[in-house]
């Protein structure tokens, strides 16, 4: 039996994939992708399904999600289920179509908050001077 494991990450958002032989559902923390979150975050874990439909007969797909908020994980889960199915199929032509419409539906989002300095309440605003 064949198993695929991947991940994907965004912000704090950790997401792992498990690839399985199956009828070709899609479950993000135990619920199935219909009725999980929001429909944008939806819309949003479902791009690789659409860029390349009927990728998913005969698989099912199992997806952790911690971490981070609605979007962070749902951009997360996108980018390991990319990645799943990239390694799936074992097709260097998918890999191009993914590539082509979004870089980050294979490669995670470096971004990350920026620090918080001293003398300040964030990353850039400074505690107001006042001398008169």
């Amino acid at each position: 039996m064949r198993i695929i494991n991947t991940s994907g990450k965004r912000k704090t958002a950790v997401a792992r994939a498990t690839f399985r032989p199956g009828k070709g559902v899609v479950r993000i923390n135990s619920l199935l992708l219909d009725v999980f979150s929001t429909e944008l975050a939806r819309m949003k874990i479902s791009e690789p399904l659409q860029l390349l439909p009927g990728v998913l007969e005969g698989v099912d797909v199992s997806i952790k999600v911690a971490g981070g908020g609605i979007m962070g994980q749902a951009e997360a889960a996108r980018t390991a289920l990319a990645r799943g199915i990239v390694k799936w199929h074992n097709d260097p032509r998918m890999k191009d179509v993914y590539h082509v419409y979004d870089r980050s539906l294979l490669v995670n989002d470096s971004r990350q908050k920026e620090a918080k300095k001293p003398h300040g309440r964030g990353a850039r605003k400074k505690f107001q001077k006042s001398y008169r």
